[in-house]
């Protein structure tokens, strides 16, 4: 598997593990002032985007722009369900695993050759 195809995908679960923590993390601080856990927030995203440009440079070319889109909106639902589960506790219930097939069906149309 090449460089441009192999990289992306694990670029983007860096990307969105990071990502994930920056928008949700605060939320098991709620002591931390708004300005605090925006300040945070920010300076984690600043990584997260260190992780995500590339992975989108490098794999845009072999990989086209709505797939790059899908395979990061994807994995980042796969992220949080479990960030969901591990650190915010909460179940994971039947409709976000119904809305997770439905996206996997994206990404195999996605995926289809075009004629």
């Amino acid at each position: 598997m090449t460089t441009a195809l192999l990289w992306p995908p694990l670029l983007l679960v860096g990307s969105n593990i990071l990502m994930t923590w920056a928008w949700y993390g605060h939320l098991k601080q709620p002591s931390w002032p708004l300005w605090l856990a925006v300040l945070v927030s920010w300076g984690i995203a600043f990584f997260e985007y260190c992780l995500a440009v590339p992975a989108n440079r490098i794999g845009y070319g072999a990989y086209t722009g709505q797939q790059l889109k899908v395979m990061q909106e994807v994995i980042t639902l796969m992220v949080f369900g479990v960030f969901s589960v591990m650190v915010l506790g909460e179940p994971l219930r039947w409709t976000y695993i119904a809305a997770m097939l439905c996206l996997v069906a994206a990404v195999v149309f996605i995926f289809l050759p075009v004629e």
